[in-house]
């Protein structure tokens, strides 16, 4: 997928899950049991007051939303935007043994902190109370959360982390560990994905022509940009190459809208399923073939263009080079490659101790625009438009969390309490993220001109503006 949470940072400090001690992007989850209560605790070791020179660490002072512990003391304003329920002592082991974000992330899905209220308010409200700098607060962190634990007995060895967590073995984008890291995210179950998505089974930023837009149409309006981009309504028959096809959605509109000839390709079997499914139902099977294939494995293919829509965030900066290269070396002259992805200043690797690493997408990796747009140029392509719709990927998130929290418990029946809470903070997060500027979305647009630099281009934007 596309989407990451990252954090509000100074300048050249980690970014997007790297930032240990972030807790402000890790709270929430399902209720956890909470721990039987030392028999020598004293009243005046409520869970409150042992925690709150911790919470006001974190947050950089007295805590903007309610925060509730298990033992029914709290800290913070009632009357706010809502709730944090730290519902078990566990969450104060966990961040003894993982300080900062790690810690608070195993809690969070193991059930043992969760969130009530709006939670785009609530996240953003304890994001902006949080000091700016917080690079090494997970450490400075510890000494708090140790005094917590010894206040309140409940000192011992760390619960194992959550089934969920993950850690892909081998050598960081070798195609073996990315397709194990794609599976983690990806395969998680189409069913839960229905609910997520909608019925447009489309895992990307989707765009909003007009405020009042449902979701089907806005990625309906998407696929349609980059077909427009791409110049499939001038060549019928084109052969499309669709890279991190997903449940093959960009493929289908490209052949019903456009007559396009597409090969999809995912590493993601249950994708190919249901995107093979799909086709069927369509009657396309003579114009859109789904592959279980590296998008390095493809040999000597030709095509006229190239999408890649939400796939780019898996490639990462020490192989960028080599994908384009990669997707330059299959166009034929005159094709267009759109290469849609997010991205951020700076860039920004998926810290391998952080929520989004362990739990979302494994070895994710967002880059710079700038660094696109130059690693394009190097490949050979010539860059034709490049275009930012941030704000369109918040509001795809704002729905697709209203559709999960729709779909609540057929989608904690499907992947369960843990996975679905997974989710829905990365989403809301991630959405907020969007909202400040700290994670945008392009368009990229690159052709292959022939030896005398003819592009086929049209002079201006206006065939799809």
């Amino acid at each position: 997928m596309n989407t990451f949470t990252s954090h509000r940072r100074a300048r050249g400090s980690p970014a997007v899950g790297q930032d240990p001690a972030r807790g402000t992007d890790t709270q929430v989850a399902g209720r956890g049991v909470p721990l039987a209560q030392s028999p020598t605790r004293q009243a005046s070791d409520a869970a409150a007051e042992a925690l709150r020179p911790l919470v006001h660490l974190l947050l950089g002072g007295a805590p903007p939303v309610r925060f509730e512990f298990w033992d029914g003391s709290g800290l913070g304003p009632s009357d706010g935007l809502g709730t944090v329920h730290i519902a078990s002592a566990d969450a104060i082991r966990r961040i003894l043994w993982a300080p900062g974000e790690l810690g608070l992330a195993r809690a969070f899905v193991a059930g043992n902190i969760e969130i009530d209220g709006d939670i785009f308010e609530v996240l953003r409200a304890m994001d902006d109370a949080a000091p700016a700098d917080l690079r090494w607060l997970g450490l400075r962190a510890l000494p708090a959360a140790l005094g917590a634990a010894h206040r309140l007995g409940v000192l011992g060895l760390p619960p194992p982390p959550p089934a969920e967590e993950v850690r892909p073995p081998g050598r960081r984008h070798s195609p073996a560990r990315d397709a194990r890291a794609v599976s983690h995210h990806y395969d998680v179950g189409n069913d839960f994905y229905r609910m997520v998505l909608g019925p447009s089974m489309t895992y990307s930023c989707a765009r909003f022509v007009e405020a009042t837009m449902s979701l089907e149409d806005a990625q309906a309006s998407k696929h349609e940009l980059v077909c427009l981009k791409l110049g499939l309504d001038h060549r019928p028959g084109a052969r499309l190459l669709d890279v991190g096809c997903g449940w093959g959605s960009m493929a289908l509109h490209a052949a019903q809208a456009h007559g396009a000839l597409v090969v999809g390709v995912t590493l993601s079997a249950p994708q190919v399923e249901l995107a093979r499914r799909r086709v069927k139902e369509a009657g396309l099977e003579n114009q859109v073939e789904i592959r279980l294939q590296d998008y390095r494995q493809l040999g000597g293919k030709r095509f006229d263009v190239i999408s890649s829509i939400g796939m780019f965030e898996h490639v990462g900066a020490s192989r960028m080079a080599e994908y384009f290269k990669t997707l330059h070396g299959l166009l034929n002259v005159g094709g267009r490659l759109l290469n849609h992805a997010i991205s951020t200043p700076d860039g920004s690797r998926i810290g391998r101790r952080s929520f989004i690493g362990r739990y979302v997408f494994p070895d994710g990796e967002l880059l710079d625009v700038g660094e696109v747009v130059l690693a394009m140029q190097r490949a050979g392509f010539e860059v034709r438009d490049v275009e930012s719709l941030r704000e369109h990927y918040s509001k795809t998130l704002h729905a697709w969390v209203e559709n999960l929290q729709s779909n609540w418990d057929a989608a904690v029946a499907v992947v369960g309490a843990a996975r679905a809470n997974t989710w829905r903070l990365y989403m809301a997060a991630s959405a907020n993220n969007f909202d400040k500027g700290d994670l945008g979305i392009h368009q990229v647009l690159g052709v292959v001109p022939d030896a005398d630099g003819h592009s086929a281009m049209p002079l201006t934007r206006t065939g799809w503006c």
